[in-house]
């Protein structure tokens, strides 16, 4: 069993536990629609479909019930699908009396003073033909992302226009998938360590989620991330004057739980059950 976080969520006066949750978008048109492509202005960019932005509010009112921890800050990748994710995320988390008929963030108050948003780069989607069919992506490899517009979507008053990002631009179309990887690891980390003393959510993409795991967790292999599924993630971080010292990520998620499945990746260890 994990140990439970205490009620302060500190050791002592010096030592505070650091909560990481890494959360996937909602459900999106194109997988319900694949026509939808088509006739998209950007088909590389597909919104969430109704359910999905359901999915999204009721997930962000599990996390508010359910983590025992608040989020002080919330970061997002600029594709629409979670821009609309983390509007109904946050939404959720800072409801004010929002009864359990309350199925998405239409007609719900909020107190804007709970958490802040911030859009990053870093998390964005695997920019490969992976991720992205090349007869999807931008002839001109311009994503266009315009950031006032994608900060308006979110929740009045919850945007943090004074967060500088750690990526300020996107990465290079075509990046390798172990790019990718290594990118999400090194975005986590830096988020992290630029607010040590905070509890974050991270909305991002399914191949981000699943690095959240393999990356902290040895010798595992996520093979599947459903819609807003989300990791929780902890560390231990030592405050001295004005430095800091962290541990390691300690996984919290276990395999078949809030939608991340993974197994061994060394398939010699099949041992008994």
């Amino acid at each position: 069993m994990d140990a439970p976080l205490p009620e302060n969520n500190t050791i002592n006066d010096s030592i505070h536990l650091q909560n990481v949750v890494v959360m996937r978008h909602g459900d999106r048109i194109d997988s319900l629609e694949p026509l939808w492509v088509t006739t998209a202005t950007r088909p590389w960019d597909p919104p969430l479909v109704e359910a999905g932005r359901i999915r999204a509010f009721c997930t962000g009112r599990k996390l508010k019930t359910d983590l025992g921890f608040p989020i002080h800050r919330v970061f997002v990748s600029p594709f629409l699908r979670c821009i609309q994710t983390a509007s109904e995320v946050v939404s959720a988390l800072c409801a004010v009396d929002d009864g359990p008929d309350v199925v998405s963030s239409l007609g719900v108050t909020i107190d804007s003073s709970k958490l802040k948003v911030s859009i990053e780069y870093g998390l964005c989607e695997m920019l490969n033909r992976e991720a992205i069919r090349s007869d999807c992506a931008p002839k001109d490899g311009n994503f266009g992302f315009n950031i006032s517009e994608l900060e308006a979507m979110l929740p009045t008053g919850t945007v943090d226009h004074a967060v500088k990002p750690v990526y300020e631009e996107l990465p290079q179309w075509e990046e390798t998938v172990m790019g990718a990887r290594t990118r999400y690891e090194q975005i986590i980390k830096a988020l992290t360590d630029k607010y040590p003393s905070e509890n974050l959510l991270l909305v991002t993409h399914g191949e981000g989620v699943g690095v959240s795991v393999s990356a902290f967790l040895k010798d595992i292999s996520v093979y599947e991330v459903d819609y807003c599924a989300y990791s929780q993630l902890r560390r231990s971080v030592v405050h001295e004057k004005k430095s800091f010292t962290a541990g390691e990520f300690e996984v919290l998620t276990h395999n078949g739980q809030s939608g991340i499945s993974y197994c061994s990746a060394n398939p010699m260890a099949t041992g008994a059950m």
